[in-house]
């Protein structure tokens, strides 16, 4: 199937993970329940400039051999804070899925110098990395990651 622009468009899936785009790149927040992704997005929104695309449910798309990000309607501008409760945040309506942070409770778990990680969604790969979420460095990290400053 193609869209209005030619491009290939495949079917798309929802998964529970929170979406934000940061210096032109998107980040899906994937974890457990409890494991802070409304967390960690808030952190990125309130510090660092970036704006929520979905939070809790994310629609995600294959468009020519990327992925593609966005909230469902109901949901669409909204986002939970622990603790606070739901509230409406500026936000944009979608966006390219580059790099995949996989939140994780268990700093055991977590290699100090970790090979390249990779996550497979709807047969494409985009890269990975994992962290402990309630670090004061974790949005930094995220920001290395997609500045390409890591060797």
């Amino acid at each position: 199937m193609k869209n209005k622009l030619g491009l290939r468009v495949f079917d798309m899936i929802n998964i529970h993970a929170t979406l934000v785009k940061i210096m032109d790149k998107g980040v899906l927040l994937i974890g457990k329940s409890g494991t802070g992704k409304s967390d960690v997005a808030l952190r990125l929104i309130m510090d660092k400039n970036a704006l929520l695309v979905a939070d809790d449910r994310v629609n995600i798309k294959v468009c020519n051999d990327g992925l593609i990000g966005s909230s469902p309607d109901e949901i669409r501008g909204k986002l939970e804070v622990r603790n606070v409760g739901i509230v409406e945040i500026e936000y944009t309506e979608n966006t390219k899925i580059d790099l995949c942070v996989e939140l994780v409770n268990d700093r055991n778990k977590l290699e100090r110098m970790p090979l390249p990680k990779y996550e497979e969604i709807l047969g494409v790969s985009i890269p990975k990395i994992e962290l402990y979420p309630f670090d004061c460095s974790t949005i930094h990290k995220i920001i290395q990651k997609i500045s390409g400053k890591i060797i």
